[in-house]
């Protein structure tokens, strides 16, 4: 118990400077900008999908809990929060490199999740935009303030603090509960559960992946590391996992079903690109 509230408190606090920062800077965009100059930023959202896969890619979860709350804000769009969700690699080169792991082969699953970010965030967005022809959303930040009743006019810091600490706690109290769950399955009953499974495996893997926790991705990539499963169900697990990003979106969109949706979206490609790798031979 004792090792699941230090990982969980860990976990959170490593987390803390990404929250700050995003919220300081909505609240910046809520205080600051002009009508005019927020049409400018949200136009750039067009190159979201881009910018956000190649950024994703470092390691840690604090990217992905940011990009939540920047789409409930509706600063970035959703193919630019799903781009970011599928690049996110959480614990996983930090595993790779203390296992010692070619960096040829580090510089190929990194490469894959962006591409495949990429693709499927400009993908998403067209989709979405043209054939779909759903309009444009408003930058709405506000909203955001009114949801968590932080008294935004009190100023950017301390509105930034509340909001900061509201998502903190919130994500202390998950983590707590989904580490206390995995200590309770054991790393040994995922590894029985994935071994030689190659397209079940990614079905699996994507499921694990789903855990909106770091501890996610550690396990995945040591199963892969110990040969209990393939690439294809690595790159699943690891696409589909975007750490606390998941938590942060339930806690921050107040759409339910625009939330499964996304949820169902990142699965969904992230299962098929794992079986894609698999079918296709790929290995490394």
């Amino acid at each position: 118990m004792y090792d699941i509230i230090l990982d969980t408190l860990m976990d959170g606090i490593r987390l803390l400077p990404f929250l700050f920062v995003t919220y300081i800077i909505m609240e910046y965009i809520e205080h600051k900008m002009s009508a005019g100059t927020r049409r400018v930023v949200q136009a750039s959202g067009r190159f979201g999908p881009l910018i956000g896969s190649i950024a994703g890619i470092f390691p840690q979860c604090g990217f992905s809990a940011a990009a939540a709350s920047l789409y409930a804000g509706r600063v970035i769009t959703r193919g630019t929060l799903i781009a970011i969700f599928l690049s996110t690699s959480d614990e996983m080169l930090p595993v790779f490199i203390s296992q010692q792991v070619p960096i040829k082969i580090i510089l190929s699953v990194l490469g894959m999740k962006v591409l495949i970010g990429m693709a499927a965030g400009f993908l998403l967005d067209l989709v979405f935009s043209v054939v779909k022809k759903e309009p444009q959303q408003e930058m709405d930040i506000h909203h955001m303030c009114e949801h968590d009743h932080c008294h935004c006019e009190d100023g950017i810091i301390k509105s930034a603090l509340v909001h900061t600490a509201q998502i903190f706690f919130f994500i202390l109290l998950v983590s707590f509960v989904l580490n206390f769950v995995i200590s309770g399955i054991g790393e040994e009953s995922l590894t029985e559960i994935i071994l030689n499974q190659p397209l079940v495996g990614s079905v699996l893997s994507g499921i694990v992946g789903l855990i909106p926790n770091c501890a996610a991705s550690v396990v995945i990539t040591q199963l892969y590391l110990d040969g209990a499963m393939s690439l294809g169900a690595m790159m699943s697990g690891l696409l589909v996992g975007a750490g606390v990003g998941l938590i942060v979106l339930y806690r921050t969109n107040d759409s339910l079903k625009e939330n499964l949706e996304i949820t169902a979206i990142l699965y969904v490609i992230g299962v098929a690109a794992g079986m894609a790798v698999d079918f296709l031979g790929i290995t490394l």
